[in-house]
């Protein structure tokens, strides 16, 4: 979601003559664009600000002038704090406001004008009642993959996490809107979108005839829409919540071939204990089901997901659940992280409060039994076919990477000509976190031809 809002500003900013530098000694504005999940993210914005405070006042002195911003979850839920412990900041963001950015802009040159001292910077943390897609440009040229954004907020209220209170409600762009964005994307070179949301498959958006008196849609009735735009070859979603999996998404996974079989459904932790007090609102017995049935639906399914150790009150025993249940369950990827007390969450004040190095041992030993299952996982595909999309360069000369359905990154020897485009390549080694083949065929002469357009 910070990938596509940072590419989303990027679109806003060049209706005011910005394009976009490598290095921020070049840059008239830097923009930090943040999240405020973990502590150490948070942390990481005010020690790059420090870092850009000496080169924003050589620039003052030479002449010039820098514009610094901090945008998303960290400046809506710090914005005062951020203007306090770093007053150098001209402009203060949250998620929901980025469409105003040129408005931010010239008031923060009109202060820098008139001189306004540090600490004077412009805030901007409201939750509009219009939506910000009403407002934003059309994007800017995609690659072969592309994200777009369908949902925002969450109303789950998981007790460890921020979301609800710095994104705000779930809302659900129209899926009209979706589609004539879907289909502005692939006319520019997408091959593949990837639906982005906070809580994806809540997708409640007005219908196409909606004006008219007619429903909602679901996410896999959306999806089906999607699916019928000419020179998609692939469509993903991503992030998930349990409780949101309905009938229809996981037919849907059975039934759209261009719906990869590849899921990414954090399920946080495998102690019904610990999912009760992070509110999660579903047992791992529930979460099983849910597996089983999407495996069912699509026998090539795989599954990704996030796991949280260390959360107030996490005894051995419930480690050792959620070590059980990752084994049971098997993934094919998955994120693990240490409990981060969040302000403003009710975790933060909860009782049972870990040991860190407890919590460091707890996170090496199930990021070990994760990187098995991955490698494991990876390495069925050694001697097979896999198509895969080419949508960068690879590590080494004469390389180009991209994803396999189940979201493998692949590298093979490839002409650039094949950038954009899908081919079929046999793997011929497996790593933890790649893979690496040759060319068994290449692609068809019409992907070939987007690619170079792409």
């Amino acid at each position: 979601m910070n990938v596509y809002d940072s590419a989303r500003m990027a679109d806003v900013l060049a209706t005011l003559g910005f394009e976009q530098v490598d290095r921020a000694r070049e840059a008239d504005m830097v923009i930090l664009n943040t999240c405020h999940i973990r502590e150490k993210a948070a942390e990481k914005v005010f020690s790059e600000l420090g870092r850009l405070r000496p080169l924003k006042r050589r620039k003052r002195e030479a002449g010039g002038s820098m514009l610094l911003a901090v945008a998303g979850c960290v400046a809506q839920a710090e914005g005062d704090e951020i203007i306090r412990r770093a007053p150098h900041v001209d402009i203060v963001l949250g998620p929901q406001t980025y469409h105003r950015l040129p408005e931010m802009v010239a008031r923060a040159e009109r202060a820098a004008g008139k001189g306004a001292g540090p600490g004077r910077g412009v805030i901007d943390t409201e939750f509009p009642a219009a939506p910000k897609f009403d407002f934003l440009p059309e994007p800017g040229l995609s690659g072969p993959s592309a994200y777009l954004s369908v949902q925002e907020g969450c109303d789950k209220f998981c007790t460890f996490c921020v979301v609800p209170y710095t994104r705000g409600a779930e809302y659900s762009r129209p899926a009209a809107e979706v589609i004539a964005e879907a289909r502005g994307l692939v006319a520019k070179g997408a091959r593949e979108i990837v639906l982005l949301g906070q809580n994806v498959n809540a997708y409640h958006g007005a219908a196409p005839a909606s004006r008219l008196g007619a429903g909602e849609w679901g996410l896999g009735r959306l999806v089906r829409a999607l699916a019928g735009i000419d020179g998609l070859a692939r469509i993903r979603f991503t992030t998930s919540h349990p409780l949101d999996m309905d009938d229809d998404l996981i037919a849907a996974h059975g039934e759209v071939p261009a719906l990869m079989p590849f899921l990414h459904l954090p399920v946080q932790s495998g102690s019904a204990r610990v999912l009760a007090a992070m509110n999660r609102r579903y047992t791992p017995d529930d979460y099983r089901r849910i597996a089983d049935r999407l495996r069912a639906a699509r026998a090539d399914m795989a599954l990704a997901s996030d796991f949280i150790v260390g959360f107030p009150g996490e005894s051995r025993a419930d480690f050792e659940a959620t070590l059980g249940f990752a084994r049971d369950v098997g993934f094919a990827q998955a994120y693990s992280f240490m409990f981060s007390p969040r302000p403003g969450t009710p975790a933060a004040v909860m009782d049972g409060e870990i040991p860190d190095d407890e919590k460091a041992a707890r996170l090496a030993e199930l990021r070990a039994a994760l990187e098995d299952m991955q490698g494991a996982f990876n390495a069925r595909f050694v001697g097979s076919r896999v198509p895969v999309l080419f949508d960068r360069k690879g590590r080494k000369p004469g390389q180009l990477a991209g994803r396999s359905p189940h979201m493998q990154a692949v590298h093979v020897a490839a002409p650039e000509s094949c950038y954009g485009a899908i081919a079929e390549v046999e793997v011929s080694t497996a790593a933890v976190s790649s893979l690496t083949g040759r060319l068994a065929a290449p692609p068809p002469l019409r992907a070939r031809a987007q690619g170079a357009a792409a």
